[in-house]
């Protein structure tokens, strides 16, 4: 008997010249995108300045990202800060600028008074010292090495208060840094975490909701502590006891005028927490049906072609959202064609240009029609049973999710049956039982014994057919559960096969 099943999917950064350096750094962004999409993952985030600053600042910084400090050098710039008059802050840029070096960073830190003169700033009463002073440790916070991350700690409740702070580009580059150093070892996280990060996070996402560079600079502050691997014990509770939930399914919705960051790190952070939980607080909050409401306008986006340049990036976590509330028992939600429509638009566009994302689509649609005798009859009746057809052809994961779901429609009797043999399916499957893929034959035969168990008009098709691929399905399939079901189907629709068999 074909077993429903809904599948969890939890997924739980220079150069000569300023061209490489520009390529370089779209490599890795391009990386990073692909490696957040695959799976979970940490990453550290450096933030740009501001726009009319950003080209002045990009051309510097190929001269000041590669500029070798001596020990002597750094100590000099520490005690221009000190000095402190009118270039203070002129003098705390200028250091940002040097830290963008890793070995500078190194000699700073080690530089006796460093640490205690730079979060000294952060009290000062010069704004634009103390956005200075955060975006040199905003810089620090980007370093790969341990001993920066740690020596960073002690600023931690300076940036924490600073979270509501009235100045949006001050909160920007303090929830940046903080996401920067979340992930670097527990026992910064754990200074986090008693300091209280997550109470100060939902205090900024409740006052800032509608600031949308600080929505999405939350999104990653709080994606890099929910991948914890003790987030599930420490953090994950904290996190649905402070309302920060409400506020990250009403940013799912995407702002045409200012992109899709805010939704994209929003996304992940809601993925995150249905791959932990018990999904029915997240449901009752309305997660289920706002993923839906999402996916929906998004596949019409898509569908009506030429969709916005990082619309895949959104898509996907949403997708594993949606598939992984229907896996924990979401089933509460309506039985909406368009959803289908949507999936299966995902499906298709994707299919070329990122395979995984298509198999994505097909595992979520999987899941939506799992036991859905509405969500089935809706494949049926929208015509959309030899799209999936096609995807037979398709390796990688891809034609093994595509039989699932019509198994999910074969299973609901006859009439399904009759339906998915108008449409063309046991000529499909004669290709899939030749297959060297065993998962690929296993799910082949399974779908071809519910069709022809239901009906006798199924035989007659798949005889006709010449379905002889179903003796080569024994000799693919090792497993004796699988041998058992093409010899019973053999035995008992197909006599004459039989027959050819014991020759």
């Amino acid at each position: 008997m074909w077993r429903l099943k809904t599948i969890h999917h939890k997924a739980s950064a220079s150069a000569s010249d300023l061209e490489e350096f520009k390529r370089k750094r779209r490599e890795f962004e391009k990386a990073l995108r692909q490696a957040r999409k695959d799976r979970q993952l940490v990453s550290k985030r450096l933030l740009q300045n501001d726009v009319e600053e950003e080209e002045k600042e990009e051309e510097e910084s190929m001269e000041t990202c590669f500029t070798f400090l001596s020990s002597e050098q750094v100590k000099e710039m520490i005690r221009g800060v000190q000095m402190g008059g009118e270039e203070k802050a002129a003098r705390l840029a200028s250091l940002r600028k040097a830290l963008r070096n890793p070995e500078n960073q190194l000699a700073f830190i080690k530089s006796e008074n460093s640490m205690h003169m730079l979060i000294g700033q952060l009290s000062a009463h010069n704004a634009q010292c103390q956005l200075e002073a955060t975006r040199c440790l905003h810089q620090l916070s980007h370093s790969s090495h341990p001993s920066v991350s740690q020596a960073c700690v002690p600023a931690g409740p300076y940036l924490l208060t600073y979270l509501s702070s009235q100045s949006t580009q001050l909160t920007e580059v303090c929830l940046y840094t903080l996401g920067n150093l979340c992930p670097d070892n527990a026992a910064v996280r754990e200074k986090l975490l008693a300091q209280g990060i997550v109470s100060a996070l939902a205090n900024c996402i409740h006052n800032q909701r509608y600031n949308l560079a600080v929505v999405e600079a939350f999104g990653f502050t709080l994606s890099q502590l929910l991948q914890a691997k003790d987030a599930t014990e420490k953090i994950i509770p904290a996190v649905m006891a402070s309302g920060i939930v409400p506020h990250l399914i009403s940013a799912l919705t995407p702002d045409p005028e200012f992109g899709f960051g805010p939704a994209i790190e929003c996304s992940w952070c809601l993925h995150y927490l249905v791959s932990s939980l018990d999904n029915s607080m997240l449901i009752a909050h309305g997660a289920l049906s706002h993923c839906s409401a999402v996916l929906i306008a998004l596949g019409g986006a898509v569908a009506k072609g030429n969709p916005q340049d990082g619309l895949e990036l959104l898509i996907w976590p949403l997708l594993r959202c949606l598939g992984n509330l229907l896996a924990s028992g979401g089933d509460v939600i309506p039985e909406d064609t368009r959803l289908l429509a949507a999936l299966c638009v995902f499906a298709q566009i994707y299919l070329h240009l990122h395979p995984a994302l298509s198999r994505e689509s097909l595992w979520t649609l999987n899941n939506l029609t799992a036991g859905s005798s509405g969500f089935c009859s809706g494949l049926l009746l929208l015509n959309m049973v030899p799209i999936l057809i096609q995807f037979l052809s398709f390796s990688g994961g891809i034609n093994s999710m595509a039989l699932r779901v019509l198994g999910n429609i074969a299973h609901h009797g006859p009439e399904y049956c009759v339906g998915l043999t108008q449409a063309g399916l046991l000529s499909a499957l004669c290709a899939t039982l030749k297959m060297a893929d065993p998962e690929v034959v296993t799910l082949s035969l399974e779908v071809l014994y519910m069709l022809v168990s239901s009906s006798p008009q199924g035989v007659e098709e798949f005889t006709r057919l010449n379905g002889i691929p179903l003796l080569e399905a024994i000799q693919y399939n090792n497993e004796g559960e699988q041998r058992v079901r093409a010899a019973y189907i053999l035995d008992h629709h197909f006599p004459s096969f039989s027959e050819v068999e014991s020759l």
